[in-house]
């Protein structure tokens, strides 16, 4: 027996929110997504992002409640370059969203930031820097 990993699942208090956040940043939800308790993305590679409504989860697990305090996980996505870093990380951060670390060139040689979705959910964007890629 070899399970596969196939979906990152997230628990949202408001199914809309999210989509909307994660559409912005590229993931093809279909059109009505939104309104359901249930959604789905596919990504490169076919994983999956699956997005559950609160009420969805405590209908099969009634006790369930969301976590407090900081989050141990987050998604963490490829842009381009590092200009793409700071170009998506100002236009989320000027739509709203909290940004939790401003871009910056990281020790391990990449260009790094961090916001958070409407749940609070960590969403790391990075690029190689231009020195550490020519090497």
């Amino acid at each position: 027996m070899t399970p596969r990993f196939d979906a990152i699942g997230l628990v949202v208090s408001d199914m809309a929110a999210s989509v909307v956040f994660y559409r912005r940043l590229g993931f093809a939800f279909p059109d009505g997504a939104e309104n359901e308790p249930h959604a789905e993305a596919e990504l490169p590679g076919g994983l999956r992002l699956l997005l559950d409504t609160e009420a969805t989860v405590r209908s099969f697990l009634p006790e369930w409640q969301p976590p407090t305090g900081s989050g141990r996980h987050s998604l963490a996505l490829r842009c381009a370059d590092p200009g793409e870093v700071d170009a998506v990380y100002e236009e989320l951060v000027g739509a709203g969203y909290h940004g939790e670390l401003k871009p910056w060139d990281a020790f391990w040689g990449q260009r790094y930031a961090c916001v958070q979705d409407p749940d609070g959910n960590g969403v790391d964007l990075f690029a190689p820097l231009a020195a550490a890629s020519a090497e």
